[in-house]
């Protein structure tokens, strides 16, 4: 989509050209296959690469626009969020030593990143999903300031006509309303692409299907989305959530999402994935109109097909077909946009070449995988992954149901080896890069798990906030180092750095395990509800979490006082209406000025009318004990 000067179709006029435009594509690229016109016979691999942006504190810094014209090179461009930045790397046969020269480039342009970085006093992460993101950075302010962004973002809104609603469970539970589509921002992936030829598409296409669920399982490195701890690859399903653009009747209606692994197999060629994305998917952008592509076939030219690629950049499938011209011959590509970013380089080629040796070996060696696959044990595989990683129990040939690790020791590595082999890769890379997953797999330790027991690991005795900066902050160092993520160290609480960043907002030292009461509970529970929590204000909201009010254990010494008994007392008779109350956005100063102002020990914290957490005095008594820690010089 990136590619392309696009438009909204706001207006029936230029919708239905758009459409006329789509069309016609898709009778010239059939007309292509039918003529022999589709390059085969190379197989060419490329890749995408997206990072965070973070400054020293280790969070996200809108750098993208001014690194970007620091860098200067045409292989880096722009993407959603202004702390998100993409490189494209150039196209490469797989074949000999092709994936040691993607390696080669990405350190190449990962250097450049970083050196151009390192001006701004800010560093380049690679990850699935940055741990240090906040609601703060939904904004439309952290947005890309290009045309196409803005654009996607007001017709993805349009279309869904309602809040956009997420809902992840796994350790922790997830849920939240947002306004745009910047939760998309808060994801980043390593895509790859591999060429095939027509007529092989619905065989290797099917295998990829097949192939992307057990090497997404080994890869899995985003556990981690605004401090909640979901699934190891959270961005399957934040992804296909953040720009959902059904409504709740569509959902009803079980209607496929604009993010999704697909229902069926393909059967004769390309053009069915195509079709039913033009059916079923609704034209978002639109392109200036050209000579139509039958007529540049017709003139013997080799058409871009602008407007399909355009249709195609709005749906977005795990593995998605491409279309392409390159040194002026047309191809084809499957694009696997599952796998996630970093952990290194290293981690990113080896997750690449498992992909890539899979899916040539299964289609070599089972030649057509629906004889021996179902499509649901396929996507069964490719959920589990996403939600399991390497815990995942996985279904193979038969429906057998086999533990991921050991089917990937034991049967997926010797098949990627020989699929490899058959692609003519050199001994040397395949072995540098499959060795990478094999260990990974021995080890029980892919990105997800390395980043889940680091922070177990850092107990409870410092802020979220600390810990998941200190997070950030290890695995900055040791992507520095190169070394893949099974050989990493657990990161360390005394790794983060300038511990003052963590204590800058009410979000950051707020407390969000909250035990409420309503108006009309008895006091008898609200006292109750102090005992056993150890706390001295409970905040009272209504059914819709809206804040009424706060009691304190004043008040109900007050109430004692007076003789009266609780049992017959309920809350909003003696609560505190109308309480003072603070941002999550304010910055502590203002919290602690607030406090002293009113002569008060609890801050409830509203956003938007909603009480999403309290302040009290005794939160500043950590910011304390680092500031005596300090002093002393202990850790």
């Amino acid at each position: 989509m990136g590619e392309h000067d696009v438009s909204p179709t706001s207006d029936e006029r230029s919708l239905r050209a758009f459409m006329g435009a789509l069309l016609d594509d898709v009778d010239a690229l059939e007309r292509m296959l039918a003529e022999g016109w589709i390059e085969s016979g190379v197989r060419r691999i490329g890749a995408e690469q997206e990072m965070f942006l973070v400054d020293r504190a280790c969070r996200p810094v809108r750098l993208a626009t001014r690194l970007l014209s620091r860098l200067r090179d045409p292989r880096f461009t722009t993407e959603l969020g202004l702390f998100n930045l993409e490189v494209n790397l150039s196209p490469r046969r797989l074949e000999g030593g092709g994936l040691r020269e993607m390696e080669s480039e990405l350190a190449e342009v990962m250097g450049k990143a970083a050196s151009a970085a390192a001006a701004f006093d800010a560093r380049v992460a690679l990850t699935g999903i940055l741990p240090t993101l906040g609601k703060e950075h939904l904004s439309l302010d952290w947005m890309t300031p290009e045309p196409r962004f803005r654009i996607l973002n007001r017709v993805t809104v349009e279309l869904r006509g309602e809040d956009f609603l997420t809902r992840i469970r796994g350790l922790d539970e997830f849920e939240m309303a947002h306004e745009n589509v910047m939760l998309e921002a808060f994801t980043a992936s390593f895509q790859v692409h591999l060429q095939v030829g027509a007529e092989e598409f619905p065989r290797l296409y099917n295998a990829a299907q097949v192939a992307i669920g057990p090497v997404l399982a080994a890869a899995a490195n985003s556990p981690l989305l605004l401090g909640h701890r979901l699934w190891p690859e959270t961005r399957i399903a934040l992804f296909q959530q953040a720009i959902d653009t059904r409504s709740e009747a569509r959902r009803a209606r079980a209607g496929r999402p604009r993010v999704s692994f697909g229902e069926e197999w393909v059967r004769e060629s390309i053009l069915e994935i195509y079709r039913e994305d033009i059916a079923r998917f609704r034209v978002m952008l639109s392109t200036e109109p050209g000579p139509t592509s039958l007529e540049l076939l017709e003139r013997g030219e080799v058409p871009p097909l602008e407007a399909l690629c355009v249709h195609n950049g709005t749906v977005y499938r795990w593995n998605r077909p491409c279309y392409g011209v390159f040194e002026g011959r047309p191809h084809l590509r499957i694009e696997a946009r599952a796998l996630p970013a970093g952990p290194t380089p290293l981690d990113e080629i080896a997750n690449g070449a498992f992909f890539f040796g899979l899916v040539v070996a299964l289609a070599e060696e089972l030649g057509d995988v629906t004889r021996v696959f179902s499509f649901d044990d396929a996507k069964a595989n490719f959920v589990a992954a996403a939600r399991q990683g390497l815990d995942a129990q996985l279904l193979w040939t038969g429906s057998e149901s086999l533990p991921a690790r050991g089917l990937l020791h034991d049967r997926l590595l010797p098949l990627a080896r020989e699929g490899l082999r058959a692609a003519k890769v050199d001994a040397a890379s395949a072995e540098r890069y499959l060795s990478v997953i094999d260990a990974r797999v021995s080890t029980n330790r892919n990105g997800a798990r390395w980043a889940l027991e680091s922070l177990a690991g850092m107990g409870q005795e410092r802020s979220p906030d600390e810990r998941l900066r200190a997070l950030v902050a290890g695995s900055l160092s040791r992507q520095m180092e190169g070394g893949p993520v099974h050989t990493w160290t657990l990161a360390r609480l005394e790794e983060h750095p300038d511990w003052r960043a963590s204590y800058r907002t009410v979000r950051q030292v707020m407390t969000t395990d909250l035990f409420t009461v309503g108006p009309e509970d008895l006091i008898d529970l609200a006292a109750s509800v102090m005992e056993w929590r150890h706390v001295r204000h409970v905040p009272v909201e209504d059914k819709n979490g809206r804040l009424v009010g706060l009691l304190s254990s004043r008040s109900l010494l007050r109430l004692v006082g007076r003789g009266r008994s609780r049992s017959r007392v309920a809350v909003r008779e003696i609560m505190i209406r109308d309480p003072v109350t603070v941002s999550p956005d304010a910055s502590t100063r203002e919290a602690i000025a607030l406090l002293r102002r009113h002569g008060i020990g609890c801050l409830p914290v509203v956003e938007d009318g909603s009480l999403v957490g309290v302040l009290t005095a005794s939160d500043f008594l950590s910011l304390a004990n680092v500031l005596l820690d300090e002093a002393l010089g202990t850790p």
